[in-house]
């Protein structure tokens, strides 16, 4: 990633230094530097203050990859994204949805077990001359994908696990 840091450092009050932070400091800085240059729904998604809220229902972080589908109509290849929400923090699941798909690459495990195949850390959109590109750092693994615009689209979900 660019801007995200995966990798942060931060200081407490108390002056001592927690290294392996994540952080999207850099990027929400500089998202207005380039916010016009993202496609509509891009922006949409990126600009959303709840998009980077870690303690919102609406935050990626955390979000279980679910499904992986393509389809091409009129010669155009899109890409959908389906993620599962965490019943201790969404109440949502997030549905993303690539038109005009020129490039993606995947990196990402196999289920095992009764873990979740990937786990969202955080996501980037930049802007790209195809229109933009999306990376999403997994536990463990990435997606990118390089698309004309996207959507992402919250849907209600049932949590029966819910405290």
């Amino acid at each position: 990633m660019k801007y995200v840091d995966l990798d942060a450092s931060m200081t407490l009050p108390g002056g001592e230094v927690i290294d392996g932070v994540i952080s999207p400091v850099e990027y929400l800085k500089r998202l207005p530097e380039f916010a016009d240059a993202l496609p509509a729904g891009a922006r949409t998604f990126a600009a959303d203050p709840q998009h980077y809220d870690f303690h919102g229902p609406r935050c990626v972080k955390d979000l279980n990859l679910e499904r992986i589908s393509f389809d091409k109509t009129d010669g155009e290849t899109s890409m959908e994204l389906m993620f599962r929400h965490n019943c201790w923090k969404h109440e949502e699941d997030l549905i993303i949805r690539y038109e005009g798909v020129s490039d993606y690459g995947l990196d990402i495990a196999a289920p095992s077990g009764i873990e979740p195949r990937s786990v969202v850390i955080l996501d980037e959109i930049l802007p790209h001359p195809d229109g933009c590109s999306h990376e999403i750092a997994l536990r463990p693994g990435a997606i990118t994908v390089v698309c004309r615009d996207l959507t992402a689209t919250w849907v209600e979900a049932d949590c029966p696990d819910k405290p």
